[in-house]
């Protein structure tokens, strides 16, 4: 990566840290993935029961593998083989953890963040439920306005996650939304964080890498 995009990166990071600390939020900005997973094994205490979202950038950063191994219980359904009623409960039950981790569809520059569930779980646990949330959150994620951030989340996360989990949507054959009425759709539930919660701590790590859809 050139030092204009880094330089650039930055300073987008930083409009964004300002309208989110504005918003209520905590927020900070790591140049990379590995200071990204640092700053969050100093963030969570080493006794927090820890909630995770499906989010392929938690992935990316080897967070739950780095918590399981240093001794936290970490609450996620993405284990092979489980059944539907086994996914249920892991998920119900990541929303009353000590910590939860999640990404976010998209963050605009205006401090706030938009996200489209199926389930549900995972909007729920950002807005009420475990004791504080952690959202980390990939460069390519950042968006000049709400409006640009719903966009990115329809038109971009949507489509991809669709994909991701290999659902027969139009999505996945058109590359764009068309309000579909698939009994797969991915979009069931949009919502728009505008401040921080009232009773969820949130703090937003803003990473200077492409991470997640």
């Amino acid at each position: 990566m050139n030092q204009e995009i880094i330089k650039f990166n930055e300073i987008r990071a930083n409009s964004a840290i300002s309208a989110l600390q504005k918003n209520g939020f905590s927020a900070e900005y790591l140049p990379s993935k590995e200071q990204a997973l640092d700053r969050l094994l100093e963030l969570i205490d080493k006794n927090a029961v820890v909630g995770c979202g499906g989010s392929l950038t938690l992935r990316q950063i080897g967070i739950i593998e780095a918590l399981t191994e240093r001794g936290n219980k970490v609450i996620h359904h993405a284990h092979p083989d489980l059944s539907p009623e086994q996914l249920l409960e892991l998920r119900r039950e990541e929303l009353l953890t000590d910590v939860f981790l999640t990404s976010t569809n998209a963050l605009s520059l205006n401090g706030e963040l938009v996200n489209i569930d199926g389930v549900g779980n995972r909007v729920a646990a950002m807005t009420f439920g475990p004791k504080q949330v952690i959202c980390v959150v990939g460069i390519n994620k950042l968006t000049t306005n709400l409006e640009a951030a719903c966009e990115r989340a329809k038109n971009i996360a949507a489509p991809l996650n669709a994909l991701r989990f290999s659902l027969n949507t139009p999505c996945t054959k058109l590359g764009r939304c068309v309000d579909c009425d698939s009994p797969e759709r991915l979009c069931r539930a949009t919502i728009i964080i505008n401040r921080q919660p009232s009773q969820t701590p949130t703090t937003v790590l803003i990473v200077g890498e492409s991470l997640g859809y």
